[in-house]
């Protein structure tokens, strides 16, 4: 069977990558990171438009389509020093979300399996029930931490009648037991919304939740070092998914569902990027990009820049678990 490509627009790969076929494992035999597209908007409760989201993350940039990107900061490049490849888009028609969560799901865990990380080009929030259900199966019910960030928790039960959309997958996750409730933590939560009910019902699970007024008290780098802890406690990997609108809107405007006080891009890629640096890796997914909503590409550039730092960091770890060497971010740029 042949790539399937782009379900929106051009069939392009990330920044040039090569290309593999999500249905023939023999094609992604060997990577490191396998990039999956999610084109899916079924699952918004306010603006849709994050079904565009994957194809935009792909081609936003003012450099060549080169499949390189050699980081600044960690002196790598995280297209080449890892083997990363981009096998298109999962077919996901937003009017059946029931069938389009099962195909993601089916295409994780085949990626997971084969060895590969799969990196999830979002869509809206309801995929991450699917990529960290797929993660789960290929590597250990209940075996994974999940860090969260996000300004919603995701945690509801019902919207506009349905059991599944972008405000459930977390409440799914922990429910279904591939993920332990004490083993999520998310972080950049703020607003309105859930109400006390949902709150209790996270605190039972034992969740640890980091709202923005916690962090802003005590200061982003404590809370990720205690949430990157307790992910790793008798778990064997952690799983990454990043809500842009975890940033405030006006430095990330284009997403479904905006929630003003949020963090900065630059805390967010300096977080992305520990995380990817000092712990093990076995999913990520970036989500609810909405590039009619955006301005002048900021968002959609930052999300790119996320899935970069991804990349960097896990290149850097793995250059220096083969050296014996330490990455120091506050070392000249030259003596990295």
């Amino acid at each position: 069977m042949t790539r399937y490509g782009a379900q929106f627009g051009p069939d392009i790969t990330f920044l040039g990558v090569e290309p593999c076929d999500l249905e023939d494992p023999s094609t992604f035999a060997g990577a490191d990171v396998v990039i999956v597209g999610a084109p899916f908007d079924g699952g918004t409760s306010f603006r849709a438009g994050a079904r565009f989201g994957p194809a935009a993350i792909r081609g936003t940039d003012y450099l060549p389509h080169d499949g390189s990107r050699p980081s600044l900061a960690m002196r790598v490049d995280g297209l080449q020093d890892i083997r990363v490849l981009d096998g298109g888009d999962v077919e996901m028609f937003s009017g059946d979300a029931a069938t389009a969560c099962a195909a993601l799901e089916v295409v994780i865990e085949r990626v997971a399996r084969a060895g590969a990380m799969p990196l999830v080009l979002g869509g809206d929030h309801t995929i991450t029930w699917p990529d960290a259900t797929g993660v789960a199966r290929a590597h250990g019910w209940g075996r994974i931490g999940l860090i969260h960030f996000d300004a919603h928790a995701d945690t509801g039960t019902i919207t506009f009648g349905s059991l599944i959309g972008h405000g459930h997958p977390m409440r799914q996750l922990i429910e279904s037991g591939a993920v332990r409730g004490d083993r999520f933590l998310q972080l950049g939560l703020r607003g309105y919304w859930p109400e006390p009910e949902t709150l209790d019902w996270m605190a039972g699970q034992q969740m640890r939740s980091y709202e923005m007024t916690e962090i802003s008290a005590r200061g982003l780098e404590a809370c990720l070092a205690e949430a990157l802890a307790i992910a790793l406690d008798d778990c064997d990997g952690v799983f990454l998914s990043v809500d842009v609108d975890v940033v405030d809107p006006g430095q990330a405007p284009g997403t479904g569902t905006p929630e003003p006080g949020g963090l900065t891009s630059r805390q967010l890629l300096d977080a992305v990027r520990r995380i990817a640096y000092e712990v093990p890796l076995l999913g990520v997914d970036v989500v609810e990009v909405a590039p009619g909503y955006d301005h002048a590409d900021i968002t959609v550039m930052l999300a790119n820049r996320v899935v970069l730092e991804v990349l960097s960091g896990i290149a850097r770890r793995r250059k220096d678990e083969r050296a014996g060497t330490t990455w120091d971010p506050t070392r000249p740029l030259l003596d990295r």
